[in-house]
């Protein structure tokens, strides 16, 4: 049986890493975790698949247990861990841990990324 998303008994945790502030803007170097009944993760997907960076970062969907563990790990990597494991979530691979899970953020990130010259040669 699938791990199922905790309930929140507060707010949830937003975390606000952002690429460029701290995380360079490298091709492969960041994973999104996904739900499809996520209107958010929806959303990421679709800019994603928009702005033609599918194959510049990884996407996991959450839908078997070992995507949730990792979810869980990245999550405790950044310190945030609280029991939730909130989607969107935008991970850097390179340290293992999830730098943000706000949407617009993500949005604004993916955006950045794609007018930037390492991924404008990717494509």
């Amino acid at each position: 049986m699938l791990p199922l998303v905790q309930p929140r008994t507060g707010p949830a945790l937003v975390l606000r890493g952002r690429i460029g502030a701290g995380f360079s803007p490298v091709p492969h170097r960041y994973r999104l975790y996904l739900r499809t009944d996520c209107p958010s993760s929806l959303r990421v997907a679709a800019a994603l698949a928009r702005l033609g960076l599918e194959d510049s970062v990884a996407t996991t969907l959450l839908s078997t247990a070992a995507s949730y563990e990792a979810l869980r790990r990245a999550y405790e990597a950044a310190g945030h861990y609280d029991g939730a494991l909130a989607v969107p979530a935008l991970c850097d691979t390179w340290s293992g841990r999830v730098i943000g899970n706000d949407t617009d953020d993500i949005l604004d990130d993916l955006r950045r990324l794609h007018g930037h010259p390492s991924f404008r040669a990717d494509t």
